[in-house]
């Protein structure tokens, strides 16, 4: 199976991602509940959603990740990891938008990072898919 090491070395990644996106998105939502707390709250759903993406965000990466790890050598499986990787990269998408409507510059290469790993993802998963 062609896609099967890049599936397991990218969800590897996807999993130790996720793991620090979900640290990440703890501790902004420690910060806005803070930042609500000292302030009169405006803006605070938009940083309340920003916040709750990214947290969601790193949960799905590390289960798309721990699925490709599992499943890189089953043939049958290619598809659910082919789903996980564009549920991963419309994220990401999601997550720069966010970050611009909520006054952010936009960042090309956080985009572009963002869609490069789970790129790679269905990728490998389109390899299997095939084999």
């Amino acid at each position: 199976m062609k896609g099967s090491k890049i599936l397991k070395i990218v969800g590897i990644i996807m999993i130790v991602g996720g793991v620090l996106a979900s640290i990440a998105g703890v501790i902004a939502l420690l910060g806005v509940t803070a930042f609500v707390a000292l302030s009169d709250g405006a803006n605070a759903g938009l940083l309340y959603a920003a916040s709750f993406l990214a947290l969601a965000g790193g949960i799905l990466q590390i289960i798309a990740g721990v699925k490709g790890v599992k499943y890189c050598e089953d043939i049958s499986q290619a598809d659910v990891c082919i789903r996980w990787g564009v549920i991963v990269a419309g994220l990401s998408v999601v997550g720069n938008i966010l970050n611009v409507v909520g006054g952010q510059p936009f960042k090309i290469g956080s985009l572009i990072l963002g869609l490069i790993v789970p790129g790679l993802f269905i990728y490998g998963g389109m390899l299997n898919k095939q084999s």
